[in-house]
Order: C-alpha cells, then sequence, then structure tokens
C-alpha cells in the first residue's frame, strides 16, 4: 500500500472517501465540524436522527455528498469527548478498516490526528493508522485463489504543516513495522508443506538481502552437531527436512553490544513419538510463529534504520514421529553440557530453545530476548489476550511491559521463582523436559533460565497469541509491533 501526507486544506481536499470522527452526545472532532458546516448540518443532522451515535466503533458510510471533490465519509465513533484510551482507539480503527475495505475504494484519505487520545501524541497516532488499516487490507493468498480482493491501494493521512515532522515520523515507524507484521504473517500462514526450515532459512536470506547492514548466515546440521547441539538437533530427527540455525546480524550501532532476538521456528509440531491428538493439529503449522515474529522485527528495525546492534537466531525444525524420532526417557546432552531427559517428545521447543540460547552467549548480548508458541499451559492460564513474560532481569521485563502498552500489544509477567525447578528434576539427568501438569507454562520458562544465567534475558510465550482460531484463523503478527516499540524505545535512549 501507498502512504503519503495530505497537507491541502479541507476545502480543497480530492478524495473518494475520507474519514472523520465523531464522539457521544453529538460532538464532533474539529475535521467534522467544518464539514458539517459545508454540508449545511448534515453530519449534526444523521446524528439527530440516531443513524450513528458516536460510540467507539461505530461508523457510517456517506455517500453521494453535495460536492464532488470527496465521493464518501466514513463517520468514526470514538465514544465520549475526553475519554478515549489508545485501546479504544485501535477498536475504532479496526472497525473503520472493515468499513472502508467494504467501499471497494482505491484510496483514501484519513482525518483522524484531531482525535484526542490518552497518552498519545500525534507520531503514535500517525502510526496506529497505518498499522491498522494495512492489517485491515491482509489477505492470504499464497495458495487460495482470492475472488474479492481488497482494492485499497493508497492512504493519505491528512495533517496540517505544524504536525508534518511527528506526522512523518509516524508514517516512517507504521510502514515499517506494517511491513513486518505483514511478513510474520505471510510466513505463520503457509502450509507446513511449503514452510519448511529450508523455506524459512532461504526468506532470511533473501530478508538480509534488502539491507546492506544486514547479513545471514545458515547454520547447517553437521555445523550445529560440531557445536554439541544435540538437544536441537534431536528434535529434527523424526524428519526428512534437515533442521536448521538461522543468524541474521544488523549493524546499526557501532560498537555496542546486540540485542539478541531468538524465535522457535518449529515449522510443523505433530508432537513427535508423544503424538498430538488429530484434531487441530493443523494449527501447529503457526510453531514457528517466533522464528515468523523475529523476521518481521528485523525488517520492521531495519526499515527503520534503528542505530542499533540486532542478532536474529532461529532454530527451525519439524517435529514428528519416526524411528530415528526422540524417544521418552531419551537423555541428551545439550550444546552447554547439561543433560536432559525427554519425558515427552512434545515439549520440544525448549529443547530447539536452550541450545540457541547457548549458542547466543557468544555475541556478548545486551539482552536476550526469546519468542515462542512454547505451551498451551499459557493458553490455560492467561487466554488469548496477553502474551506471558518471564525474565531473570527486572529491568529488562520493565522495558518489555512499557513497551507492550504503548504497542497496545499486552504482557502479563509471570514468575519463574527456584520453587518451580523441583518440579524439573530427573533421576536421570540434569533436567527434565517436562515439569508435569502444574504451571506448565512457568516450568518451561524455569527450564530455559537454566541456560541464560549468563546474560539479562526474557521469554515471551506467544502460545495464545500468535494465531486466532476458528472462523477467522490466521496468523496475528504479534508480538512483531511489541519488539519494535521495545527497539524504538532503546534506540531513543
Amino acid at each position: 500500500m501507498d502512504h503519503s501526507i495530505e497537507s491541502a486544506p479541507l476545502e480543497k481536499l480530492q478524495s473518494q472517501c475520507l474519514l472523520v470522527g465523531i464522539h457521544e452526545n453529538q460532538v464532533l472532532s474539529p475535521t467534522a465540524q467544518a464539514l458539517d458546516a459545508r454540508y449545511n448540518g448534515l453530519i449534526s443532522r444523521l446524528m439527530d436522527r440516531g443513524d450513528i451515535k458516536g460510540k467507539v466503533g461505530e461508523t457510517l458510510l456517506i455517500n453521494n455528498l453535495p460536492d464532488g471533490g470527496i465521493e464518501r465519509l466514513i463517520l468514526i465513533g470514538f465514544g465520549p469527548r475526553g475519554e478515549l484510551n489508545r485501546k479504544q482507539f485501535r477498536k475504532a480503527l479496526a472497525a473503520a478498516g472493515k468499513t472502508l475495505k467494504d467501499t471497494k475504494v482505491s484510496a483514501a484519505s484519513c482525518a483522524l490526528l484531531d482525535v484526542a487520545v490518552e497518552h498519545a501524541d500525534t507520531a503514535w497516532l500517525t502510526r496506529q493508522i497505518v498499522e491498522m488499516f494495512n492489517d485491515s487490507a491482509y489477505q492470504y493468498n499464497a495458495t487460495k485463489k482470492i475472488d474479492d480482493p481488497v482494492a485499497l491501494q493508497a492512504l493519505a493521512i491528512v495533517a496540517g504543516d505544524a504536525d508534518r515532522h511527528a506526522v512523518e515520523t509516524g508514517l516512517n515507524q507504521g510502514i515499517a513495522i506494517a511491513s513486518g507484521i505483514e511478513f510474520c504473517k505471510r510466513l505463520a500462514d503457509l502450509p507446513g508443506n511449503l514452510c519448511t526450515p529450508s523455506y524459512l532459512a532461504e526468506q532470511a536470506i533473501v530478508l538480509a538481502g534488502e539491507h546492506d547492514k544486514l547479513s545471514c548466515e545458515i547454520l547447517e546440521e553437521h555445523q550445529m552437531e560440531a557445536l554439541g547441539m544435540a538437544a536441537l538437533l534431536s528434535v529434527s530427527r523424526g524428519s526428512r527436512q534437515p533442521a536448521k540455525l538461522i543468524c541474521l546480524n544488523y549493524q546499526g550501532g557501532g560498537d555496542a553490544k546486540p540485542i539478541v532476538l531468538v524465535g522457535k521456528g518449529l515449522t510443523f509440531d505433530a508432537g513427535g513419538i508423544s503424538l498430538k491428538p488429530g484434531l487441530g493439529m493443523d494449527e501447529m503449522k503457526y510453531d514457528m510463529c517466533g522464528g515468523a515474529s523475529v523476521l518481521g522485527i528485523l525488517r520492521a528495525a531495519t526499515r527503520m534504520n534503528l542505530p542499533l546492534n540486532l542478532v536474529g537466531l532461529i532454530p527451525a525444525s519439524e517435529n514428528l514421529p519416526d524411528g530415528n524420532a526422540n524417544k521418552p526417557g531419551d537423555i541428551l546432552t545439550s550444546m552447554a553440557g547439561k543433560t536432559i531427559e525427554v519425558l515427552n517428545t512434545d515439549a520440544e521447543g525448549r529443547l530447539i530453545l536452550c541450545d540457541t540460547l547457548t549458542y547466543a552467549k557468544r555475541y556478548s548480548p545486551e539482552v536476550v530476548i526469546d519468542m515462542a508458541t512454547l505451551t498451551g499451559a499459557c493458553i490455560v492460564a492467561l487466554g488469548r489476550v496477553p502474551s506471558g513474560l518471564f525474565g531473570n532481569d527486572d529491568a529488562l521485563c520493565n522495558d518489555l511491559l512499557a513497551a507492550s502498552e504503548t504497542a497496545c500489544d499486552p504482557l502479563w509477567r509471570m514468575p519463574i521463582w527456584d520453587d518451580y525447578a523441583e518440579q524439573l528434576k530427573s533421576n536421570f539427568a540434569d533436567l527434565a523436559n517436562i515439569g508435569g501438569p502444574d504451571g506448565g507454562s512457568i516450568t518451561a520458562a524455569v527450564f530455559l533460565s537454566k541456560f541464560t544465567e549468563d546474560y539479562r534475558w526474557a521469554h515471551i510465550d506467544i502460545a495464545g497469541t500468535a494465531w486466532r482460531t476458528g472462523t477467522h484463523k490466521g496468523a496475528t503478527g504479534r508480538p512483531v509491533a511489541l519488539l519494535s516499540q521495545y527497539l524504538i524505545d532503546r534506540a531513543t535512549t
């Protein structure tokens, strides 16, 4: 989608469709007031008649306006004036995006920067407009014919000259983050027979070719074996697809220590010998959403040219049953030298992550943040609203929580107390790979923490937030916006 800033006066504006805000109790935004006067009280009459009340997320499409400059008008409700929060603003944008998509226009103008939102500036408003309307225009088309493609190809942000710098900042951030979210979703929505570990590695190489400061190295199985990554390699033994360790390096911050992002890249997870139930197993193509998110975040960061050093590590594999696959009771020796008893082969994410987290030490990281569709237990604990946050450093976790608030991509911090380590004790190895039915998301994080003791680390469990189920099944692109905001914050402090 093309994006631009429209600074023409309202009376000279030419638009296929203009979006403006209204509030409850017949209160109009400044732009809506000007249009109401221009159209002889049309908007006020529609509100008086009850066609739209201004509640958050209400929309009304007006066709056949009195003059031809603006062909259509979409009124968007933002609730009572002065009470609009950031989450409600995004809710209204989502509704407006659906209404706009239904109009079939190819270009639209958005005059919503005069809507007051608590704790939000012009740059933030602009960024959210771009992110939300791009997201509403997303369609999966890799393996499906689209009979009714989205028509919208261009979006203009209506802004005065005084706001231009802030709008440009928000526009650039929004375009970059929206691109990262879309990249993540397109990869995640692919079926497992297309998005294999090798395909994911190929996409990382293509991404590295987009920016001269981004490089990519792919470690093959023989290289991982030489490094002692027996835990990671054990997961791929049941698959005909070779495992890959994707290593991306972005040098934008001089000699600064890098922020290392690690993403679980299980391109399909059948559970291995501990086979998952058949119902819903198709959704296990989404077990690589952590890896897809790392690629999306790096696309966003490079397009914003953030002055940071970043490393992206994606262990990519399949987990399938086979005569050579992991068996319950097998003992593995991780790259860190710790032995692991595999009590359940479906707890494989922590096996590929533990060796990758050990490998991350060689970068002398400032921080390491991993993201993974790790545990169904996280969905039981938190549902599908927040992602679970775990970490060994309060400052890092607080920074991530602050970024989640700004990005409207919620996190909830969970404990990793030493008490839970008791559940990971094994009679035959240093660690068991599961800790029983209680506190499953926590014991998984505690397991990972045993491999992150030498640096500041956070773990984000996105099992409940990386994709939607049911009628609207599909990837969400989370937590690309959250981690992009975290990186923006680091670049500006």
